[in-house]
């Protein structure tokens, strides 16, 4: 259970305040996370990492020279928005270009790649890229689907050092993607995670039994097993790696591995070292050279009870990588060059507060939008438990308490703009830039694209119609189809949003007025949240352990009924 805290919603922003002033002479902080406190080098590749808050060391604690030039930092077990990261990316680049790391997790992509489409959009060429270590998560002849998690450190530590040397955008991308294919994780677990406020962990794992094959987000692992000794331990992670050798290793005898034991969060220094001494032996007979061992906390889950081991298979070229120097907060190898600190510098990455221009007309459909968006934050806040205890099921249980991120943002976000005098475009716009900022991971996304897409529909200079609010509903459903990838059946928000949008349109273009059409709508979509109970997931954090959500409604689809059923409210007076 994590013990000290003030305000759980603000625990990660001030987290990463006191991290800061505890690390000044490594990191400064900018707006969406932190870069290096050191000069930068003009014409290098920014490597810039991140994800959400919960792992420390990863993100913040791996920016210093030789490893990352800054971390966007998103909430707790939530992807940093879109903005976070390019405002991070834009304090840390030099004209070389700009990589972006992180996690093979649908936030995350999301996140990143919108963050890269405008970096690049603005002049500042960029790559991404995502870490796909983790074994349990997807058979081989789907690894592209696997998530990461401590294979992380290995792959941004050589990536980093390429870019140090003065590696290419291209040329470090290419060493970043190398690493990663060579790399391999494996986690066992005793005990769930607790995040900050809540009264109960994400999952449990039975007393003494083990979790096989956990993530770092508390999801589910892949079976479990009776509590083994130290060394069973350690033989169970090493024989389970040494199965699945990259492509181009015929054996392991011979080769040399960076090798990572990693603590989760609640096993101690001594612990590791017992089962490290086991690993050891056991890589020793195999063959296998371990460089530069790693044993420590490197990529946690708040306070989990587990351990993960990353063997990343090393080539000259990997090697000399991974042994080259690096200097952070939390990670610090060899001794590297004296560096000048950075220049006291305001870095504008966020914009200041925009003047609105609206009819009288789009200013009350405004109000009325704002009068939704109040319903809807109440609705979730309402039901934030029920929807955590869904989500855990198969997921990681946090969506709950991103639904409540976003939809305070969205509406205080609205409230200013509705004080500014925006119109209905302006105020949803804003609503939607906000829930996707302030929620982060894979929902803050696509409910940012719901909102946009309704404020791009309704527009600031005409009175909303029925057909317009329809339209708008509609560009919604296929953006957010668009965006994630998922369809209906996949158990995902859209098998509520693609039902709800069509029934609508129907009611509309048959000459229902909007709340009675809403009304329809908002019932189908609650049918259809109920029938996403008989679907198995295949997309997210609950793909890998589709059939344990049998029989349980996806989270985000029974989210999005409920939300529908809300601002049914607010549309009572509208024609």
């Amino acid at each position: 259970m994590t013990r000290l805290h003030n305000d759980p919603a603000a625990f990660a922003d001030e987290a990463l305040e006191g991290f800061v002033a505890a690390h000044r002479r490594w990191v400064r902080p900018v707006t969406g996370g932190v870069v290096r406190a050191t000069a930068r080098t003009p014409g290098q590749v920014a490597v810039v990492i991140g994800g959400g808050s919960g792992h420390y060391p990863a993100f913040s604690g791996l920016v210093g020279q030789g490893l990352a030039h800054g971390a966007a930092v998103g909430n707790v077990f939530a992807s940093p928005s879109a903005q976070q990261i390019r405002g991070v990316a834009k304090a840390a680049q030099s004209g070389g270009g700009v990589l972006l790391m992180y996690g093979n997790y649908a936030g995350d992509v999301l996140h990143f790649g919108q963050a890269a489409e405008r970096l690049n959009g603005e002049g500042i060429p960029t790559r991404t890229f995502a870490v796909t270590d983790d074994i349990s998560s997807a058979v081989p002849d789907e690894a592209h689907k696997r998530r990461g998690i401590a294979g992380d450190l290995p792959v941004f530590k050589v990536a980093a050092a390429a870019a140090e040397q003065g590696g290419s955008l291209d040329e470090v991308a290419r060493i970043a993607a190398h690493a990663n294919d060579r790399t391999r994780s494996f986690g066992i677990a005793f005990s769930g995670c607790t995040l900050p406020g809540a009264d109960h962990p994400l999952f449990t794992v039975p007393e003494e039994r083990m979790a096989v094959g956990l993530g770092i987000h508390g999801e589910p692992g892949i079976g479990e097993e009776p509590v083994p000794t130290a060394d069973e331990s350690a033989e169970l992670l090493v024989a389970t790696l040494l199965k699945e050798l990259p492509d181009g290793i015929q054996g392991a005898r011979g080769q040399r591995a960076a090798v990572i034991l990693n603590g989760l969060g609640s096993v101690k220094y001594e612990e590791l070292f017992v089962v490290y001494r086991r690993v050891a032996q056991l890589l020793d007979e195999a063959g296998v050279t371990a460089v530069d061992p790693e044993v420590g906390e490197l990529v946690t889950s708040f306070d989990m009870a587990g351990i993960s081991l990353t063997l990343t298979w090393l080539d000259d070229t990997l090697e000399a990588l991974w042994t080259a120097p690096a200097d952070t907060p939390a990670y610090r190898k060899g001794a590297v060059p004296e560096a000048a600190a950075a220049d006291e510098e305001t870095y504008e990455t966020e914009e200041g507060p925009e003047a609105y221009t609206a009819s009288e007309e789009s200013r009350q459909a405004a109000a009325t939008a704002l009068d939704a968006l109040r319903r809807l934050k109440d609705t979730v806040d309402t039901h934030a438990d029920e929807l955590g205890r869904i989500d855990a099921v198969a997921g990681d249980g946090d969506h709950g308490i991103g639904m409540q991120r976003g939809s305070t943002g969205a509406y205080e976000a609205a409230h200013r703009a509705s004080e500014a005098g925006a119109g209905a475009r302006s105020l949803l716009t804003a609503a939607g830039d906000a829930w996707a900022d302030k929620a982060g991971g894979t929902s803050g996304a696509l409910w940012g694209i719901v909102l946009r897409a309704l404020g791009d529909a309704l527009g600031d200079t005409e009175r909303p119609t029925p057909a317009s609010v329809a339209h708008g509903v509609l560009q919604a459903s296929d953006g957010v189809r668009r965006t994630g990838g998922a369809e209906v059946g996949d158990k995902t928000m859209v098998d509520v949003l693609v039902p709800f949008a069509e029934t609508l349109g129907q009611q509309v273009d048959a000459g229902a007025e909007l709340a009675a059409a809403w009304d329809t709508a908002a019932t189908a979509a609650e049918r259809s949240a109920r029938d996403t109970a008989h679907l198995l997931p295949k997309m997210g954090r609950a793909r890998p352990h589709a059939e344990k959500s049998l029989g349980t409604p996806d989270a985000g689809a029974h989210s999005l009924a409920l939300i529908v059923r809300a601002v049914h409210g607010a549309l009572a007076p509208c024609k």
